[in-house]
């Protein structure tokens, strides 16, 4: 009964043996860097890397853009005001043509100039006739 007991529990011990050594062998594998989830690991941190790059680049190049933006848009207030008080300056000035020769009392309308385009007709130079 001994013997057997013996024999069995020898053959458990190297059944376990066998199964880490097997075990050992695909844990290796899976942690292998060029193959395995180590390698995959590998290659995921090098993209984080590259994208936290490219990330605080376009940082930097929305930060210069908005910059620009805001000077063109002072700029731009700044010349809108101009315009706005050229634009004012205008009622000042007097009226010209038409308007203002239905305006005046001494002229009656009839004979005020057209307010449209006029057309004449001029004499053909040289011609024989």
């Amino acid at each position: 009964m001994d013997l057997i007991a013996d024999i069995l529990l020898v053959a458990g011990a190297l059944g376990a043996g066998i199964y880490c050594f097997v075990l050992s062998r695909r844990l290796s594998r899976f942690n292998d860097l060029e193959k395995g989830v180590g390698g995959a690991v590998a290659v995921l941190s090098a993209q984080v890397d590259d994208l936290t790059r490219t990330l605080e680049s376009a940082q930097a190049t929305a930060s210069t853009s908005t910059d620009s933006l805001g000077g063109l848009t002072d700029r731009a207030e700044n010349v809108a005001r101009r315009l706005e008080l050229l634009v004012a300056s205008m009622h000042d000035l007097p009226e010209s043509g038409a308007a203002a020769a239905e305006q005046r009392e001494d002229v009656s309308p009839e004979k005020a100039p057209p307010a449209g385009p006029v057309f004449r007709r001029h004499a053909a130079t040289g011609a024989t006739g």
